[in-house]
């Protein structure tokens, strides 16, 4: 069983790790502490655009103090030239003594070969603490490694009986102020955000992050075949704009191969019905606000051709909470 400081210390560098999410892609979210006789001396998190790495800015954090110190890491230090060094080898030249690692980077290039080159420089290499708890955290960066694809998370706001608009297709707004915050803080937390053609169409939304200071603003994605209209840039840091005229799987994909691990898709209900017939949802967020539209209403979710209840994508509760008038939940696919 890791120490109890040790878990201390790992959850302080994962909290650090969540502050790169939707800014550091390709790259993956990395939190790092570097702890000398009980006193933190460095701490560090991947930057914007994937570097600097958070090893690199822990240890120019913690400069001579390194020396002997122990570095907490949420993802194994990379081991491979790419445009900078190897963290592993700037953790050596450091001096640092005892690397505690929560979980081992799948990346071909790394897979181990961080651990085995702090090892074999004598330095002391724990592996799997809060692994979990990172794994959560890199599953955009996993889901692109290991399956090709980026993580998808599918936004809906609803009424209380599932409508995401009125038959004249009135929406604004469904949910209150509080829950539209909210939202775009999901989209800063991902690296990008995407609608069908018919939504970019119809509502012409910006799908940027607004009322909160980012770094990187989200690219911005719509699938469809069709011309589109000029989307609101609301201002100079908006993200680029992507077109995509293919399949859902395939646009994923596409996306994966240019390095985004995560995906926020705000619809429409043919874009979220055809994810979720591909098993592409990993994660549903709802926002359900305290007013009912009644059958004649715009359902979130178009046709999916289900006749038994077995055949439904299913998905687990995994937290729920009042966000001002309304409801925030959020659900992850059941696999298996």
């Amino acid at each position: 069983m890791p120490h109890h400081d040790d878990l201390r210390h790992m959850d302080h560098a994962l909290r650090l790790a969540r502050r790169g999410l939707g800014n550091v892609w390709p790259n993956p979210a990395v939190g790092c502490v570097i702890l000398r006789e009980g006193r933190i001396v460095g701490r560090g998190w991947t930057q914007p655009g994937g570097r600097p790495h958070a090893e690199r800015m822990a240890l120019d954090h913690a400069g001579s103090l390194a020396q002997g110190a122990t570095a907490y890491v949420t993802l194994e230090p990379c081991a491979h030239h790419g445009r900078t060094p190897p963290c592993a080898e700037g953790l050596i030249a450091a001096g640092i003594r005892r690397v505690v690692s929560a979980m081992t980077d799948p990346d071909p290039r790394v897979a181990g070969r961080g651990h085995a080159m702090l090892e074999d420089a004598g330095i002391s290499v724990a592996q799997g603490v809060r692994q979990a708890e990172a794994q959560e955290l890199q599953a955009g960066f996993l889901s692109r490694i290991l399956a090709g694809r980026p993580f998808v998370t599918l936004k809906l706001a609803t009424s209380f009986d599932g409508r995401i608009a009125t038959a004249s297709g009135e929406s604004k707004w469904i949910t209150g102020p509080q829950a539209r915050l909210h939202v775009h803080a999901m989209r800063m937390a991902h690296d990008a955000v995407m609608v069908g053609g018919n939504t970019a169409r119809a509502d012409r939304p910006s799908l940027n992050v607004r009322g909160l200071t980012t770094p990187r603003q989200p690219l911005r994605v719509v699938l469809s075949s069709q011309s589109l209209p000029d989307l609101p840039p609301e201002g100079p840091m908006h993200g680029p704009l992507l077109q995509i005229d293919a399949s859902a799987p395939d646009a994923l994909r596409r996306l994966a191969q240019q390095g985004v691990t995560r995906v926020f898709c705000e619809g429409g209900g043919v874009l979220a019905a055809s994810l979720l017939q591909a098993g592409l949802v990993d994660q549903v967020i709802g926002y359900t606000a305290g007013v009912v539209l009644g059958g004649e209403g715009r359902a979130g979710i178009g046709p999916m051709g289900l006749v038994h209840l077995a055949d439904a994508p299913q998905f687990q509760l995994m937290e729920t909470r009042p966000l001002g008038g309304d409801l925030f939940h959020r659900w992850r696919r059941i696999t298996g």
